[in-house]
């Protein structure tokens, strides 16, 4: 055994052999347990970033601890391959987007693969191949014949710099989440996905998803947006045209004092074409998205339309504006502005001098004052004839019976969620498999005709531009039922309709009679664990989880949810400001693993913080990580002669010198910390556990056969323990220590729990000064720990769920008691 750590040639070893050996392929077996670890799919940008780095090393820490623990490990990768990042780089490259996608998935992969990721290779999918969307196209068809697949035209957020559609959940702070560009809005035809039908299901089902973070349940239940109210009939003067209005508070409906109109709303229309002021007015509105997000930032303006609507109660005319805050795709395009009690519509009518009219007062009967802001609590009605005196839930039922019985209005349940427009207008993407025929009209292409490939021997424009609408031999093809000339479709479909599905395809890539083998899909699925970032809360995620239930209902799957379990690790930071290309702070992983290796990079993304943090970037903390594996193989080094052919089984653990049981006792405790810390992903603290023990085995001084045991039971302890998160240094030292064996295929330690308790203190756990629990730890645990595991308890958690932490105390060596 050499006594330096040659980082390169090591790493290079256990490279090549797992590759050879096929280590890490899987197949589906009758016996033990499975796991299905999955990380963020990766985008082909050419190169991995630290973003990368860290959340492939947790998943792949997952997957080498969880195959130790017996589980039939699927841990699987692949390529979001199409979407508007590699048709830019054609542009500004002028380079065929398949040619720079392709060569950068195989500099991409080869990059992965010096970080000792245990990935199935025979599993990857790249979704730009035809054999993948062809399955898609399947999908979509499928849809289609469900009627969840619809084309009609619509306002949209429109990005003038990637000429495409966006999603609302594509627009942020109103610029194109790609470009950066200011999004406009247009009126053109595109095709939707149903995903409102499923809105009660995915809202409900949120409940169960009981290992995802409280925050991602809260983005997707907030974006979804179920609200109970009522509809209102507004009829306008001299027209019996119908202004019909949602409100989730009807009892403020006597307050009302002015309408509110989106800017595309037909009675807009109709006034604008002889009046100029409106006619600006829409125009400027056309600059802005149609992302509610941004709405709510924007300076609330508005111009009078002239006309009145009579109140569907009092019978009072109301004037009828035009707003640029409201939204024709959300509810019926118009808004009862109540200035008294809607904080946007006092500083509208504030601003526009409209009359603020108060029907609601505090229900304490303290002073109404509405001099600086809207009230827009609850209470109790006033100057609203017959319901006065009402609260707000009586108000409700009230009001709704009544115009119900005058039939000008009823109960209405709405969301926010809208439904999802796929049709990208950009060409590289999957084509959308329509077929239009004068003769016969739309048609989906048939099934024994897909996939409609995406041609890719195309040239480039001058301005490095490809558009579909541009070729001939796509465009032009026969109409599946009468023979004639038709045209197909080409909007292509957004990139988030690829990702929404992979999953599924991972179980069985190479199957070519359907778009998956339900077989495989039922052994693997439901993915146990799925890594990714908070920023997938809302579009990846919950696609994902809406394709799942779809496919379910045309009888693909039993499967309700995608991911059982979900982990948001935290950010890559430097400078203060998150690492990516734009901020100029990137750090090249090639260069760290060149310069540290692939275990020192792994070691310092998994120690520097705890996973579902911020990470800030440091090389003097890489440096440490590298000072620590240098530590760990010089141990070895030191050792390796004089523990050789100890094999003492059996410890008389009364004979022991004091020294000796405190080594004896810190391994055990050691390999249980770590073993908690692995199942909770703290693998911060499982590294500081396996450094403390390195310590206290250098001060080890083996006096005694039994001390040379205890000297080569925490020497392998510490190489098991560390191999998840640090595989090639501790596969070379594993076999220099005489195993024959890969760490990838052994047992994960085991600890001797007589050894731990016999040297541990009970503490009591309180909730307001009851006893209800207790736990063991190591005398000198720190508050934190004990902190940590005694809110971790689960008699305890029963007592505090839904509750405020008002205090803890620690008693140390006592008793913690938790203040709610």
């Amino acid at each position: 055994m050499t006594k330096v750590y040659d980082v390169q040639s090591i790493e290079e070893k256990w490279q090549k052999k797992w590759e050879q050996e096929h280590i890490y392929n899987v197949e589906e077996i009758s016996s033990g347990g499975k796991y299905y670890v999955l990380e963020m799919f990766p985008y082909p940008s050419g190169r991995i970033h630290m973003g990368h780095v860290r959340n492939y090393t947790i998943g792949d820490v997952i997957a080498r601890y969880k195959r130790t623990r017996g589980y039939n490990v699927l841990h699987p990768i692949g390529w979001d391959a199409f979407g508007l990042p590699a048709e830019n780089a054609a542009i500004k490259n002028r380079v065929h987007p398949a040619k720079w996608t392709y060569e950068n998935i195989s500099q991409m992969r080869e990059q992965l693969k010096r970080l000792g990721f245990s990935y199935d290779w025979t599993r990857e999918i790249s979704t730009c191949d035809p054999e993948y969307y062809r399955w898609e196209q399947w999908f979509f068809n499928r849809l289609y014949e469900k009627g969840l697949v619809y084309k009609k035209t619509s306002f949209v957020n429109w990005d003038p710099v990637d000429q495409t559609v966006l999603a609302n959940e594509q627009v942020i702070d109103g610029k194109g989440w790609r470009s950066g560009a200011l999004v406009e809005r247009r009126e053109i035809p595109q095709w939707f996905l149903k995903i409102s039908d499923y809105a009660d299901e995915l809202l409900d089902d949120l409940v169960k998803l009981e290992g995802w973070p409280e925050a991602v349940k809260t983005m997707q239940y907030n974006w979804i947006g179920r609200s109970f109210g009522v509809e209102a009939d507004f009829e306008l003067k001299n027209s019996g045209e119908v202004l019909r209005v949602y409100t989730t508070r009807p009892d403020t409906i006597m307050g009302v004092t002015y309408l509110a109109v989106a800017p595309e709303h037909p009675i807009v229309k109709q006034v604008s074409d002889n009046d100029d002021r409106v006619k600006s007015f829409v125009k400027e509105c056309m600059k802005t998205s149609v992302s509610e997000a941004d709405l709510e930032t924007i300076e609330k303006r508005g111009v009078p339309l002239g006309i009145n609507a009579v109140h569907p109660i009092s019978r009072d005319d109301i004037p009828v504006w035009v707003a640029n805050f409201v939204l024709m795709s959300y509810g019926t395009g118009a808004v009862m502005s109540v200035p008294a009690h809607d904080q946007r519509d006092w500083e509208f009518a504030k601003k526009y001098d409209i009359q603020i009219q108060p029907v609601v007062y505090p229900a304490d009967n303290s002073e109404l004052d509405l001099g600086k802001e809207a009230f827009v609590e609850k209470g109790i009605l006033k100057n609203s004839g017959q319901f006065d005196g009402l609260n707000f839930d009586q108000a409700f039922e009230k009001i709704s019976e009544y115009l119900e019985s005058e039939s000008r209005g009823c109960k209405k349940i709405n969301y926010r969620l809208r439904d999802w427009g796929i049709s990208r207008q950009r060409y590289w993407g999957a084509p959308i498999p329509i077929i239009y025929c004068d003769s016969c009209g739309e048609m989906p292409v048939p099934d024994e005709e897909l996939p409609v490939e995406l041609p890719v021997d195309i040239e480039l424009d001058q301005k490095g531009i490809i558009s579909l609408s541009n070729v001939k031999e796509f465009i032009e093809t026969k109409c599946p039922k009468c023979g004639g000339l038709a045209k197909r479709e080409t909007d292509t479909m957004d990139t988030f309709v690829e990702s929404s599905w992979y999953f599924l395809r991972y179980a069985s890539p190479e199957f070519n009679e359907g778009i998956f083998d339900q077989k495989s899909v039922s052994y693997w699925l439901p993915v146990d664990q799925y890594i990714g970032g908070i920023e997938h809360a809302i579009l990846h995620l919950l696609y994902s989880r809406f394709f799942t239930k779809a496919l379910r209902d045309i009888g693909m799957t039993d499967l309700n949810e995608p991911f059982t379990n979900l982990l948001t690790q935290g950010m890559v930071i430097k400078d203060g400001v998150k690492m990516s290309k734009s901020a100029g702070n990137i750090v090249d992983p090639d260069e760290m693993i060149e310069k540290y290796g692939a275990d020192t990079v792994r070691i310092f993304m998994l120690f520097a913080s705890p996973v579902q943090r911020d990470l800030d970037w440091s090389e003097e903390g890489v440096e440490g990580a590298y000072r620590f594996l240098n530590r760990v193989w010089r141990i070895v080094v030191e050792n390796i002669s004089k523990i050789q052919g100890i094999n003492k089984t059996e410890l008389d653990v009364s004979a022991l010198s004091k020294e000796e049981k405190s080594l004896l006792i810190k391994v055990n405790r050691t390999i249980k910390k770590v073993t908690d810390d692995f199942e909770r992903f703290q693998f911060n603290t499982a590294i500081a556990s396996i450094m403390e023990l390195l310590n206290e085995t250098s001060k080890f001084n083996a006096a005694s056969d039994s001390g040379l045991y205890i000297l080569k039971k925490s020497i392998f302890s510490m190489v098991g323990l560390l191999f998840p998160m640090a595989p090639h240094i501790t596969e070379e030292l594993w076999q220099n220590l005489g195993n024959r064996n890969s760490l990838v295929d052994s047992r994960w330690l085991e600890f001797d729990r007589d050894i731990i308790e016999s040297s541990e203190i009970n503490i009591v756990i309180q909730v307001n000064g009851k006893v209800r629990s207790q736990i063991s730890v190591s005398p000198d645990a720190d508050q934190d720990f004990i902190k940590n595991l005694a809110f971790e308890d689960q008699k305890v958690k029963g007592y505090i769920a839904g509750k405020e932490i008002k205090k803890v105390i620690v008693v140390p060596k006592k008793l913690v008691n938790i203040v709610v």
